[in-house]
């Protein structure tokens, strides 16, 4: 499944997933007081369509008649899943009492799992961490408490949120908590090949893996994923044509999604990640990062991708 990522994991992102076999995709992250005020902003990232089912929508708050109001918006809204998150290390997040801060506290995490549980009908699922730090390692206590609460599965990225995303996950925790409880267990972390999510449930026994950052530039990994036992490691990758195919839908359903002005800075995050590995990619991201709209960035995407084509002949040049 897709992880929740923070201004990424929005419509257009997650239909291009699906497109590739993601099965369930998560919102990004929304605050449950954005949701209560009717702030409309906040009320955007609920956007969805029938291509983008069924939808994971991930709430954050602090407390929990708020995050059970919130809930309540999200089900009268079209979402299929809510996630609660109690795994987010950003500041700005965690100063509010939110997010992995919550892992410090588990009767209030508890409250707020049984305050969504009993507000709605559908599925609740917990996202914690490790534990706030090294020496506070509670995602078993905290897993059992979501479970008593009446959580339908946990999912776990197993670093602790003063690691942030730094280090390696160790993914003995999520062993540890799928040992810890009866309910399904999703492993999250250090998903970056179609061959880490294998060894991620052969290791850990888990019953679904999440993948966040390994999706960047690279949404064909669901693909991969789901051919690995057949297939092997590589093939799922695209040819130069495919990519360039992808890249360009994404920009439409992103240009549908924020209007073409909006969307030309919003997506030039992707660009980078869809060219990352690439021959001369560098080159190409200082280029396309000076270019002012949407047309500039992608006349040179062109002039990159026939550079990438005609390389091999050693008549190309890209500069």
């Amino acid at each position: 499944m897709l992880a929740p990522l923070a201004g990424i994991s929005n419509l257009a992102f997650r239909i291009v997933a699906r497109s590739f076999g993601c099965p369930l995709a998560f919102t990004e992250m929304i605050s449950a007081n954005g949701l209560v005020r009717d702030s409309r902003r906040t009320l955007d990232y609920l956007k969805s369509s029938g291509d983008d089912k069924p939808l994971g929508v991930q709430i954050f708050g602090a407390n929990p008649a708020t995050m059970a109001q919130a809930a309540k918006i999200v089900a009268e809204s079209g979402g299929d899943l809510i996630d609660i998150n109690m795994g987010c290390p950003v500041r700005k997040v965690v100063k509010t009492g939110s997010g992995a801060v919550l892992m410090k506290d588990p009767v209030l995490a508890g409250h707020i799992i049984e305050n969504v549980v009993k507000a709605t009908n559908l599925p609740v699922t917990v996202k914690i961490r490790s534990g706030w730090s090294s020496n506070s390692i509670n995602a078993q206590e905290l897993s059992r408490i979501a479970q008593m609460a009446g959580a339908a599965a946990i999912i776990i990225h197993p670093r602790t949120a003063d690691q942030g995303f730094s280090g390696k996950a160790n993914w003995q925790i999520i062993a540890q908590v799928k040992n810890a409880v009866k309910i399904p267990v999703i492993g999250n972390g250090d998903i970056l090949q179609p061959s880490d999510a294998v060894k991620m449930m052969v290791a850990t026994g888990c019953d679904a893996v999440m993948v966040g950052r390994g999706a960047l530039g690279n949404p064909w990994i669901f693909r991969g994923i789901n051919e690995q036992p057949a297939y092997g490691n590589d093939k799922y990758l695209p040819d130069l044509d495919e990519r360039l195919k992808i890249i360009n839908i994404h920009w439409e359903k992103e240009a549908e999604l924020f209007g073409r002005k909006l969307a030309g800075n919003t997506f030039r995050k992707h660009l980078l990640w869809y060219t990352r590995g690439l021959k001369n990619s560098a080159q190409f991201r200082k280029t396309a990062g000076s270019c002012r709209d949407a047309n500039s960035i992608f006349y040179e995407l062109d002039r990159y991708f026939n550079f990438l084509r005609n390389s091999s002949s050693g008549e190309a040049e890209y500069k």
